[in-house]
């Protein structure tokens, strides 16, 4: 008996074990992502012939303490590599380092390496050589806290590789998760009882494929040419060969009995013809249908009135893509709900919003990581249920109190609201100190509105579960007043950013919303920063710089998504230039741009510091408009703080303005104080700071200021630059 350990994605843990002790381990314990067990080396080779979850099976060889590069050579010195490996084979090492002195693992790989390839060199006068594709051993090195376990992989490559994948998608799914999906959904127990299995969105087949091979009792490793263990110098040839002719005689006798039982189908017919030669190259085609269809499209096959609906839906990721996805898991959900009853369904959404999407009520949910990314795997009894009636708890005291703050309220800004074509505003701002939070409206002219609800940070005699109930209150509170339900809710925890970035990153959905301000449209992101896109408060600046822009050149420093530069537009300005450090904030300017029929040349997007570019444009602008962050650290350019760094900037800018031009200046530092002494003999000051802010931030009156600055002289415009350029 020896000790083994097989690794697997993390959420696999549990069914991994229960596999192993199936396969022969006579004992298994679970780990964090993989499974220490016990066996004989037909133990380990069944693990890795027949494991449709494991990853890698690895065999400690010595546990050693390695705080540095030398204690790290001199325990693997402690091995006799002539008992794994020939003088003149090859060998590869993977290294993995956490909580340690030694944290690069390329450095640490070359050590082991080098003390196996040292001792080879003293004792036999030869040396091993190197090949990372499929090396006669494969080593393992893991280091934690300074310990280090070295073992031996005998699957040399991950076992999730199958041998039949020909040609993937975009974004493939492991056959060991698809494993897990189908287990976790009983697809066992429902070929065993006659039913089919079907992937609405079949992509590269993966599903379709492994379901198929597992209903066949084919070994998942039988169309692997290479093992880790092949070129070991204890490897067992006799052994192994057993298990080859036995798992052989195991595939043909379940292929001959497989049914004609499983369909996919799929939007892109590109996709149906890569899972085609993926199905083929598996041996299982002949059992295969497949055929392009629309999920909103698909149907039970006929003569299949049970079985198995899974799929692997997109989640969406890119840039732009995450808002179409609640329509496609609705459409999937639709599908299911109304064609598949007596089936049953499992879907692997992206996290659990898009499940919620879905509309159906999930039996089980699972948490499996697809790579690095969270999903939840949630399945389903697809039987038809009477709708479940709850009555809703009753409001607690301090919740009745913010129902009837919302409500007062609602009714005093309806009219104005209408009236003056307002979409996007604030409802509530900590009105009541218990509940902490603010609340924002998006919405337009063509119907559904969101909310985005941002928790103030609780003070710290607040006990954690009393502010969990506030905020879900809060929630509840607010959607039923406004008329908003839970899935359009978008929620957030408002705090200073690392270092105090004023654009800290939240979630990494993609989901853009559009909405209405002032006749035009914006493109909003409620869930990935800390802001939106659109700063609310921020409405009668804009509506000052449309007023103001007929005719002129616009400049927009720190432009953020350049909602300000489309406001200018529409006043007339004669172009825009949007300069902003950020790319992913350029990109989305100039969607807000395009949304609005500003595009083409006279409208430049400038990715720049605002300061360097202000040092080397040449232009003249009748009207800039500066609204810069509080502070930044930003690694691309200097630190900068408005308060320390304002006037300077300010004044940068008189060198680029036209001499009957105007800055509009703006920030959100509370305790900004305006350096008149450093301003005043280049401009004159008009504190525009109370009429700029909107009504429904008149609680907030600090909230941000706001100057007009216009030159005093005309000669006032010429910068410092400009003349050291004359003098040149």
């Amino acid at each position: 008996m020896s000790g083994y350990f097989a690794t697997c994605p993390k959420g696999l843990e549990y069914l991994l074990r229960d596999e192993l002790l199936a396969l022969g381990a006579a004992e298994a314990h679970e780990a964090l992502a993989g499974v220490r067990f016990t066996g004989t080396l037909q133990t380990a080779y069944r693990a890795c012939l027949w494991s449709r979850l494991a990853s890698r099976v690895l065999l400690p060889l010595a546990e050693f303490d390695a705080a540095d590069d030398q204690a790290l050579y001199a325990g693997v010195q402690t091995i006799d590599w002539s008992q794994h490996l020939a003088p003149h084979g090859t060998l590869a090492v993977d290294a993995h380092a956490a909580l340690s002195k030694l944290t690069h693992s390329q450095f640490i790989a070359q050590r082991v390496k080098d003390a196996v390839v040292d001792q080879f060199r003293q004792r036999e006068g030869a040396r091993p050589g190197v090949d990372t594709e499929e090396p006669d051993v494969r080593l393992n090195l893991r280091l934690k806290r300074d310990r280090a376990i070295l073992s031996l992989d005998l699957a040399g490559t991950p076992l999730h590789r199958r041998g039949w994948r020909e040609a993937q998608g975009e974004a493939p799914l492991k056959e060991n998760l698809a494993a897990a999906m189908l287990l976790r959904a009983h697809w066992p127990q429902v070929h065993a009882a006659g039913g089919a299995l079907l992937d609405p969105m079949c992509g590269s087949g993966t599903l379709l494929i492994e379901g198929a091979l597992m209903a066949a009792d084919v070994a998942p490793g039988l169309r692997r040419e290479y093992f880790g263990f092949l070129g070991w110098r204890q490897h067992d040839i006799a052994l192994w060969r057993g298990l080859l002719d036995e798992a052989r005689g195991r595939a043909e006798a379940g292929l001959r009995g497989l049914r004609a039982a499983f369909f996919g189908s799929d939007a892109d017919p590109r996709m149906l013809q890569v899972a085609k030669r993926n199905a083929q190259e598996a041996g299982v085609a002949g059992f295969v249908t497949l055929e392009k269809r629309d999920v909103a499209h698909v149907s039970p096959p006929p003569g299949c009135p049970t079985g198995l609906v899974i799929t692997n839906p997109p989640y969406g990721e890119r840039l732009g893509e995450r808002a179409q996805m609640p329509v496609l898991y609705r459409a999937l959900g639709d599908a299911l709900r109304e064609r598949f009853t007596g089936w049953r369904g499992a879907v692997l959404a992206g996290d659990a919003e898009l499940g919620r999407a879905l509309g159906l009520h999930a039996d089980k949910r699972y948490v499996l990581y697809n790579g690095a990314l969270e999903t939840v795997l949630l399945t389903f009894e697809l039987s038809p249920r009477e709708p479940v009636v709850r009555e809703p708890r009753p409001l607690s005291a301090g919740a009745q109190m913010l129902r009837n703050r919302l409500d007062k309220t609602l009714r005093h800004q309806r009219k104005r609201l209408a009236r003056e074509g307002i979409f996007c505003w604030r409802a509530y701002d900590q009105d009541l100190p218990e509940y902490a939070a603010a609340i924002d409206v998006y919405g337009s002219g063509k119907g559904d509105a969101w909310l985005h609800v941002q928790e103030y940070r609780a003070p710290a005699d607040v006990p954690a579960d009393v502010a969990r109930t506030r905020l879900r209150e809060i929630v509840r509170v607010a959607g039923e007043v406004l008329g908003v339900p839970r899935e359009r809710i978008a929620l957030k925890t408002r705090e200073r950013g690392k270092g105090g970035a004023k654009y800290g990153r939240f979630d990494q959905r993609g989901q853009f919303h559009e909405v209405e301000e002032g006749g035009l449209t914006f493109l909003v992101n409620l869930t990935d920063y800390l802001d939106t896109g659109l700063f609310l408060d921020h409405r009668l600046v804009r509506a000052k710089l449309r007023e103001l822009a007929e005719g002129q050149r616009f400049l927009n420093l720190f432009a953020y998504t350049a909602t300000a530069s489309v406001y200018a537009a529409a006043g007339g300005a004669r172009d825009t230039t949007s300069v902003d450090l950020s790319g992913t904030y350029l990109e989305w300017a100039s969607r807000n741009l395009a949304r609005n029929g500003f595009t083409g040349a006279s409208h430049r997007l400038v990715q720049a510091d605002a300061m360097a570019f202000l040092r080397n444009d040449h232009g003249r602008y009748g009207l800039i408009y500066v609204d810069p962050p509080t502070f930044s650290n930003s690694k691309r350019a200097e630190d900068f703080d408005v308060q320390r760094d304002h006037a300077a900037l300010l004044l940068a800018c008189a060198g680029r303005l036209a001499n009957d031009g105007v800055i509009v200046f703006s920030n959100n530092y509370r305790r900004f104080k305006l350096d008149r002494p450093a301003l005043e003999e280049r401009f004159a000051i008009e504190d525009w700071s109370a009429a700029s802010i909107p009504f429904d931030f008149a609680r907030r009156a600090d909230i941000h200021g706001c100057w007009l600055l216009r030159p005093r002289r005309p000669d006032a415009a010429a910068s410092p630059w400009d003349s050291a350029r004359i003098k040149r």
